[in-house]
């Protein structure tokens, strides 16, 4: 385990992806996340399937311990704010307004502790004509004009995973990392606002430049055309992709690769500029030969050439695949219950050095006895770790 953020004390009370998602990037750090859940069935992430214990709800959870409180309940009302009294940060994804309703906003925690780090997710900011809109990460991607950026306009459908969620949760975790460097100068603690709409509009800040400079309405193809980026099919029905870029030497290197030197005499393929404006045509010559070879017959051949290119993977063939095998991707994880065996370690590494196990999500409820009986004991005091889990942590 990671241990860049080991002295960071974290109580996270988010659902489904945004909230969970933040709290998890400081767990994959080191921070010591708690994660508060309503009693009984917790997250409703969790039975996003079947059961309790969701692979959605393992992808975000990791690293983190487990408590179920009911804040409407004086007694765990308590527990919360000892807890809080304690903590560096506070996360949650409550529709604006429900953090105060139930003695969770920041007025009433600032006040318990004042240096404390809090961050609201919300999907359209505290306040606003949509402020009380529900929004889930489709909504999102549509109102930013993520998606208008990332659809063929000609067959538009949802596609992929939940990015408008995922990157919302990592730019929280971003301004939470700053505010306690901040903090850490001041002494004060800072309240962060962070919406999915605003997190989406800034990861497009490219198009959104494209339309103040230039005046020109993006659309969702105009970045593979002008990057003179393809995907093409293969003789065996796979797919291959590449990226030629602004430079004529991947261009000349494609050329070599495909044996494709009356491609590159044609007139409409024969300058940068040109490629652009007739960019479909050119995408169906290059699907043509691309059809006379099998995907590893292409990879093979390209493998001898200066030519960004990967086959386009499934999840299966990235797990077989060498690069990522070689960079120890998939690592075990530890203090499992049920659920997946491995997973993806963190992204970073640190002095050469990167996290080797994570622990596993927890199931519902699998920290309340002990948090609580650590702070019956001292309600002054972070309830730290259990030893055995500490020695987990240790073997990491």
């Amino acid at each position: 385990m990671l241990t860049a953020l080991n002295h960071i004390r974290v109580v996270e009370q988010g659902t489904f992806i945004t909230g969970p998602c933040a709290g998890m990037m400081l767990a994959d750090l080191g921070a010591d996340v708690i994660k508060i859940e309503s009693a009984g069935n917790g997250d409703p992430y969790r039975s996003f399937k079947t059961g309790f214990y969701s692979a959605h709800f393992q992808a975000y959870n990791r690293n983190k311990r487990a408590i179920g409180l009911d804040l409407k309940s004086e007694e765990d009302r308590e527990v919360f704010y000892q807890l809080i009294a304690q903590a560096d940060v506070y996360i949650q994804n409550f529709r604006p307004g429900a953090a105060a309703r139930i003695g969770a906003d920041y007025e009433t925690l600032s006040k318990i502790n004042p240096k404390l780090i809090y961050c609201s997710i919300s999907g359209f900011g505290p306040d606003g004509p949509y402020a009380q809109r529900p929004v889930y990460d489709s909504v999102a991607q549509a109102v930013s004009g993520f998606l208008s950026v990332s659809i063929d306009p000609e067959q538009p459908r949802f596609i992929g995973p939940a990015l408008a969620d995922a990157i919302t949760g990592i730019y929280a975790s971003l301004g939470i990392s700053a505010a306690l460097v901040e903090r850490n100068r001041t002494g004060k603690g800072r309240r962060i606002d962070i919406s999915m709409i605003e997190a989406m509009m800034h990861f497009a800040v490219e198009p959104f430049m494209g339309y103040f400079a230039l005046g020109e309405e993006p659309s969702g193809v105009d970045r593979p055309r002008l990057a003179q980026a393809f995907i093409v099919r293969c003789k065996d029905d796979k797919l291959f992709a590449f990226h030629l870029s602004s430079l004529d030497k991947f261009w000349d290197a494609l050329v070599e690769a495909i044996e494709g030197q009356k491609l590159a005499k044609d007139e409409r393929f024969d300058q940068r500029l040109k490629r652009i404006d007739n960019y479909e045509a050119l995408n169906a010559e290059l699907n043509a030969i691309f059809a006379t070879k099998t995907r590893p017959e292409w990879v093979e051949r390209f493998s001898r050439f200066d030519v960004p290119f990967a086959p386009i993977n499934t999840i299966p063939d990235v797990v077989r695949d060498p690069q990522a095998q070689h960079l120890d991707m998939f690592v075990p994880i530890a203090g499992r219950i049920e659920g997946a065996e491995q997973t993806v370690r963190p992204a970073y590494s640190f002095d050469g050095k990167h996290a080797e196990t994570v622990r596993a999500a927890p199931v519902v409820n699998q920290h309340s006895a002990e948090i609580r009986a650590a702070l019956e004991s001292n309600p002054k005091a972070w309830p730290q770790l259990k030893p055995e889990a500490e020695s987990v942590a240790a073997a990491q």
